[in-house]
């Protein structure tokens, strides 16, 4: 019997394209800005990637998807040099505000797509460059290779695992269908089709234990989740919340966690 080849990056377009949620552009993530960079500031994603990253003092980076600065930041601390880039003018304006804040002068904010000429842009050569939970791309394979061939050194990325940080009890509860789309397996099998053996390890993120304010704090604080959330949609995610909030000091907390897993894979040049 023949054996089917599955052409991956094919595989990503097409899962992309029936994904039930779209893709976010920059106005959604100039919007989301503030709140973004405060929860990441609560998380411990990039403390668990820069273990995984075992960065030199000697290199130069290349952070795309640099958002408001969740690696750029702590990375500046020991690496030589950053170039990091974002769509968000936003995000990108927290980070600047970061580096005056902390007296940063080692990274370098631009703004810049996957889809844009980086050569015209100037984005040269990095000893590593790396892909942060920002491979919103629809050329999954184009993503890649334009990483591989700006780094002398290495490459890491991060994938979703499965729903990644999303509730799917509260898609439930809202009458809706969650499709989160390809996630980290076709990266890793992409990489391997294209002759890139690379190594991955999982970080686990406990989603939940937010304190909010009230109930309208907490229904705010999952809008994010929701395209286009109607109003009938917006009671019943009140509702569900309302069920499953619990007293939390002087606030209140999902009464569960929800573990939420990143796939970070890596390969040297």
């Amino acid at each position: 019997m023949r054996k089917l080849k599955i052409d991956w990056n094919q595989a990503w377009k097409n899962a992309r394209t029936d994904k039930a949620r779209r893709s976010k552009d920059s106005a959604y993530w100039d919007k989301r800005a503030p709140s973004f960079a405060r929860h990441t500031k609560e998380s411990d994603y990039a403390a668990d990637f820069m273990r995984v990253l075992s960065p030199s003092p000697l290199w130069s980076v290349l952070d795309v998807g640099c958002a408001a600065g969740t690696l750029a930041i702590p990375l500046a601390r020991v690496v030589r040099s950053i170039t990091a880039l974002d769509i968000s003018d936003p995000m990108l304006n927290i980070l600047r505000e970061h580096c005056r804040e902390e007296g940063i002068s080692n990274i370098t904010p631009l703004k810049l797509s996957w889809e844009e000429d980086w050569e015209a842009a100037g984005i040269g050569m990095h000893n590593v460059a790396i892909a942060s939970r920002s491979l919103v791309v629809d050329d999954l394979k184009d993503a890649l290779e334009k990483l591989n061939s700006h780094a002398r050194e290495k490459v890491i990325v991060s994938s979703l695992v499965a729903d990644g940080p999303f509730d799917r009890r509260i898609f439930e509860a809202l009458g809706r269908e969650l499709d989160r789309g390809p996630d980290y397996i076709y990266v890793y099998n992409l990489l391997n089709q294209m002759g890139i053996f690379a190594d991955v390890t999982f970080v686990l993120n406990g989603s939940g234990g937010k304190v909010f304010g009230d109930i309208e704090d907490a229904v705010n604080g999952h809008r994010w989740m929701v395209d286009k959330m109607t109003n009938e949609e917006e009671e019943r995610l009140r509702n569900y919340l309302a069920k499953h909030l619990i007293k939390s000091g002087d606030g209140w907390t999902l009464s569960y966690r929800n573990t939420v897993r990143w796939a970070v894979i890596w390969w040297s040049r």
